[in-house]
């Protein structure tokens, strides 16, 4: 896979068992790119640790007054010169792809796992953690992946030096075959600490996103309590914990580096001591313990890797745990369904609260409970947080569909639909049916006001479709954001339409007016919305009440209103007793009055 080929047609079935696992499985399933690294890096590190016996020849010959052996090691020096040169970019070309190939196939991991769970994700796990995962944590996965090849040719390379230089120089050799070991495993006993101190180091840094995250969502509501201060000091109590943590964990890592630089260098110098005393006794030759020499301060350079490759796997270790915990999350239903992918029609039945949507009609649905109200627009949708009866469309439960299928028939838009950054033709470049137009659906949506504001604000677009969206549309208000939305889904002209509070964020004018349309719009086809706006209400074909968890009056809104005090209380938002109180106000007005009069 080249970087050019992405993304992966299937980023494959991951084993997230665990994090270590999901590490191992990202190797395997790269495994062209890993060797294609480690022939490189082989071919990279070989050369340059030949280096040092090009120029142990090279004194030697000048010390014998020899140019043929002068001639011969210029051309080794050429010939490993040129190894260097093509292994090391053909290295970096290799290591890069890896480790964006890697990244791409966690983020594509990733994005289908949320497609499956749709909103249950954010249920199970805190968007904060979500938004970490797919940032910050598949770059320190993806460096990993990369850096094993290159570390195992670093390996391969420091055993095959050790022994070049022990068959080359016994005398010596031996000295660095047995200091390398040491030399290499010595940051061993550091390394759980290291990495206990980088996991909470992770830890703390998730905990911040994670405020960060919500305290943005929630800027809004926050500033008109007064408790954005109050949450932004707590972001910086955490920062703060963030950075010393950074602190302690630098400080173990500065450390393993310190043992990494005086360890070779102690080797360096035992290994000149040694050859010097050799020298001296004219048991090797200048030439030979300037190789020996050079070949071991070369070797630290393949060395660091050592480091390396601990340092990515300590900082990796966490993320691939994270990233395994999402990708382990399953959904309470099997999304390839037990039937073959058919798009059902008729009428929407859920067995569960006994709600009856009749096909073709609008049918209103209000609950006491946003929260149970929003469980309930999920299951419509076939996105059941917990297993249980299925609902059923046209008398096929939806649980039995794939996946797919049970989304092409039933779309349903939540509360607080995204946006995402781009024109708003690819904003509404969505699969669709094609018997609704964009322009008939944002009239319906009462867009015009939308895209006014969009062509001003954009500098080179005269037509509002090519006018770009911010990131989540923040340069909008929130009305005209899910007004946007809202036109999205009306494109789509699915089989089955749920809106959760589609209206929550306009005014009450656009609010009939969208009523209008929306119900024009959908002439024939199945409609259900969530909301407790008496506007949409009244020109729903029917209203259903849902109390305590099933289905307590089905009738016209203004029937309801008058006969139902239940309905009453979460339309009106007011209570019998308030009633009452406000007839006996009233009363007590009158009576006032007719005092008045016959006094005056």
């Amino acid at each position: 896979m080249q970087i050019q080929d992405l993304p992966y047609p299937d980023p494959g079935v991951p084993d997230a068992r665990s994090g270590p696992r999901f590490l191992w499985w990202l190797w395997r399933n790269q495994l062209g790119g890993q060797l294609k690294s480690l022939a490189w890096g082989l071919l990279h590190f070989v050369s340059v640790s030949a280096l040092p016996f090009c120029v142990g020849l090279g004194v030697q010959a000048a010390v014998d007054r020899s140019g043929t052996r002068l001639a011969l090691t210029g051309g080794l020096m050429l010939l490993c010169g040129t190894g260097l040169a093509v292994g090391d970019t053909l290295l970096h070309r290799a290591a890069v792809t890896n480790w964006i190939t890697a990244a791409a196939r966690v983020q594509q991991l990733l994005a289908r796992k949320a497609a499956h769970l749709g909103s249950a994700l954010t249920r199970r796990v805190a968007a904060g953690e979500v938004v970490a995962v797919s940032t910050g944590d598949v770059e320190k996965i993806g460096w990993f992946v990369e850096a094993l090849s290159r570390f195992t040719a670093a390996a391969v390379t420091v055993v095959i030096v050790a022994v070049g230089l022990v068959v080359y120089q016994p005398a010596l050799g031996v000295v660095v075959a047995a200091g390398l070991p040491v030399v290499a495993l010595a940051v061993l006993p550091l390394l759980p600490r290291a990495t206990r101190r980088a996991d909470v180091q992770r830890e703390k840094a998730g905990r911040a996103t994670e405020l960060a995250s919500d305290t943005v969502a929630g800027l809004r509501v926050l500033r008109g309590i007064g408790g954005e201060e109050l949450f932004l000091d707590r972001y910086r109590r955490a920062s703060q914990e963030v950075r010393h943590a950074a602190v302690r964990s630098a400080r173990m890592w500065s450390l393993i580096s310190a043992v990494q630089v005086l360890l070779p260098g102690l080797l360096l110098i035992a290994v000149v001591w040694r050859g010097i005393d050799l020298a001296r006794e004219g048991r090797i030759d200048v030439g030979e313990l300037v190789t020996v020499y050079s070949a071991v301060m070369i070797l630290t350079y393949p060395l660091r890797h050592f480091e390396e490759i601990a340092m990515a796997y300590s900082f990796s270790r966490p993320s691939a745990k994270r990233a395994a915990r999402v990708l382990s999350l399953q959904r309470s239903t099997d999304t390839d369904g037990t039937r073959e992918a058919e798009v059902p029609r008729g009428d929407l039945y859920d067995p569960v609260t006994g709600l009856l949507a009749p096909a073709g009609r609008f049918t209103a649905v209000v609950c006491g409970d946003p929260d149970a109200a929003g469980r309930l627009a999920e299951r419509f949708g076939g996105h059941p947080a917990e297993p249980d009866r299925s609902v059923l469309l046209g008398g096929v439960p939806l649980d039995d569909l794939p996946l797919d299928s049970a989304r092409t028939a039933v779309l349903v838009q939540d509360k607080d639909p995204v946006l995402l950054s781009g024109t708003l033709r690819e904003l509404l470049d969505v699969p669709s049916s094609g018997a609704v137009p964009a322009t008939d659906a944002l009239a319906a949506a009462q867009c015009e006001d939308v895209l006014d504001a969009l062509v001003q604000g954009s500098l080179d677009a005269a037509d509002p479709m090519d006018a770009r969206i911010t990131e989540r549309g923040r340069s909008l208000s929130g009305g005209q954001r899910q007004r946007l939305a809202l036109a999205r889904s009306l494109i789509t002209d699915p089989e089955v339409l749920v809106l959760d509070e589609p209206t929550s964020a306009v005014d009450s004018h656009t609010e009939a007016r969208i009523a209008d349309g929306l119900r024009r719009l959908r002439s024939g086809r199945t409609t259900v919305v969530f909301t407790s706006s008496p506007l949409l209400l009244d020109r729903a074909d029917q209203v259903v009440l849902v109390h305590e968890g099933r289905v307590a009056a089905v009738g016209p809104h203004r029937e309801l209103a008058d006969g139902d005090p239940r309905y009453r209380a979460v339309v009106t938002r007011e209570t019998d007793e308030e009633l009452a109180a406000a007839d006996g106000m009233l009363l007590d007005g009158l009576q006032e009055l007719e005092e008045i009069e016959e006094s005056a």
